[in-house]
């Protein structure tokens, strides 16, 4: 036995060096497994320590809440394309510039902004004063001034020859305040073709013009109440944001429930409209900038195959917010959490010793808070033919929640099957898709590049078993506090494995 041992020790010994030397030439020569292994461990670099020190810059007060079009916004977007630079990431303009700049109008909300009820008694007026944040936010694109005027109940505000219906006939609104609904009294998952009808007039711009053409002074709109910069501009016009708090106190004393009067619109689909008695007064400090100059930042990695790179995918979210509405809207989950992600995604791409055979873009939107204006810009002016366009991945709040929500997964499923196969190997997270029919007006980037036929999806964060806590949406109450930065950290991993998968596949075909 110890004659054949002595005999068989020093074939191990060389077959164990063989082993060795045969290991190190695979990864140094860029073989499958040194591929795999390189990949891997540049996922891996992402930390939710970074992401989140992204996110607290982006909501710090310099930035003003990246309302497109201020000097803020543009530090902001400088501050995103010095980060591009530094990592290498070629600028998506052949013309050397990472700015894609496009006309953009905003309006700036300073201090002063107020919205009461008036109540006369005895000789003498009472007024009832509402709260900011959580009782109205003042219009985005408020005129700037005072008005005070009985309100007028307007049911949706739609004034329909083509479909029999006007929300002003038979009241008189000149020089009044309304009450008005979001939206129409037709939803889009009803009744499909009857919605395509109602669509034009559930926009915002709508809306207001129609109201300013009826004459009228102010409008208390029933939305939230949230901040929202999109909407047209009048000088004339005067109007705030409003929710359940003072629409209850102009109903009081009507002899109308308001969930009644609603109801019965969209079950008769008659208008309700009537005049109220009660007097508001109404008063906003703003400011419009009518050549306003936005501009999406835009950065890209070549393709390292000769003939793939000729394709691309995209990488997406959008870099702005609300501004300051008159405080600071940080918009840390809207979407800051978003940008995040993608430069987590970016600098570990830049960095990793194996590159994308495909092209991969990063587009940080601007505007998409006032119209989804700088997608809709890229998807008219591109930088890349749309056609060779093989997948864009959009990002909506991936930064509070425990599982990975993907919007359009269900209409792409073999491009949603690339997040499921990378998740199963690499993050374990509850991953669930759904249906986007995308006939609504758009609300996010991604519905401008369905339009034009790039298969898109969108990717965000919720929650299992939500958590009962005060809306987040659009008001000051989205801030650092309310991020999970694991989960970004997650999906900013989820979608490094994703893409690179996506980018070595011999056929990418999403489109069939």
């Amino acid at each position: 036995m110890k004659k054949r041992t002595f005999q068989i020790f020093p074939f191990l010994v060389l077959l164990l060096a063989a082993l060795s030397l045969t290991v190190a030439a695979g990864q140094s020569t860029s073989q499958p497994g040194g591929d795999e292994r390189a990949i891997l461990d540049s996922l891996h670099t992402i930390s939710s320590h970074t992401l989140y020190s992204h996110v607290e810059e982006l909501v710090s007060e310099k930035y003003g809440g990246r309302l497109t079009g201020t000097p803020e916004y543009d530090a902001c977007a400088d501050w995103i394309a010095s980060l591009l630079e530094k990592w290498e990431i070629r600028p998506g303009d052949d013309g050397g510039s990472y700015m894609q700049s496009f006309p953009n109008p905003y309006t700036l909300v300073f201090p002063g902004c107020e919205v009461y009820l008036r109540l006369p008694v005895n000789g003498a007026e009472i007024r009832k004063h509402y709260r900011f944040d959580d009782q109205f936010i003042p219009g985005g694109t408020s005129g700037s001034g005072e008005v005070t005027a009985e309100v007028i109940y307007v049911g949706y505000g739609v004034t329909a020859p083509d479909l029999g219906y006007d929300d002003y006939a038979g009241v008189d609104v000149k020089g009044k305040i309304l009450l008005m609904e979001r939206e129409v009294p037709v939803a889009p998952d009803k009744d499909v073709e009857l919605f395509r009808k109602w669509r034009p007039y559930s926009f915002h711009q709508y809306k207001l013009e129609n109201a300013v053409a009826h004459g009228a002074a102010g409008m208390l709109y029933n939305y939230g109440p949230i901040g929202n910069p999109n909407n047209s501009y009048d000088a004339g016009f005067i109007y705030s944001h409003v929710g359940e708090a003072v629409v209850t106190d102009v109903f009081a004393g009507t002899g109308r429930d308001h969930k009644a009067v609603v109801e019965k619109i969209r079950e008769t689909m008659q208008p309700q409209s009537f005049a109220t008695g009660k007097f508001f007064t109404i008063k906003n400090v703003t400011e419009h900038h009518p050549d306003g100059i936005g501009a999406n930042v835009i950065g890209l990695i070549e393709g390292s195959d000769p003939v793939l790179k000729d394709e691309l995918i995209i990488l997406g979210g959008h870099l702005d917010h609300l501004g300051r509405m008159w405080e600071l809207m940080p918009g840390a989950n809207d979407n800051a959490t978003s940008v995040a992600v993608m430069l987590g995604v970016a600098e570990a791409m830049s960095r990793c010793p194996v590159k994308p055979k495909r092209s991969v873009m990063f587009l940080f939107f601007g505007a998409e808070e006032q119209g989804v204006a700088g997608s809709e810009f890229y998807v008219n002016h591109p930088l890349f033919p749309l056609e060779k366009t093989a997948a864009f991945i959009n990002m909506e709040g991936p930064g509070v929640g425990d599982k990975v929500s993907v919007l359009a997964g269900k209409n792409f499923p073999d491009f949603h099957g690339f997040l499921e196969s990378a998740n199963g190997r690499y993050i374990h997270r509850v991953i669930e898709a759904s249906s986007f029919a995308n006939i609504a007006r758009p609300r996010q980037d991604t519905a401008r590049f369905l339009w034009k036929g790039v298969p898109s999806i969108t990717v965000g964060a919720e929650e299992i078993r939500p958590v009962p806590r005060a809306p987040s949406y659009h008001n000051t109450r989205d801030n650092l506090e309310s991020i999970t930065p694991e989960i970004m950290e997650d999906i900013a991993q989820l979608l490094f494995a994703a893409i690179m998968d996506m980018s070595d596949e011999p056929a990418l075909d999403f489109r069939k």
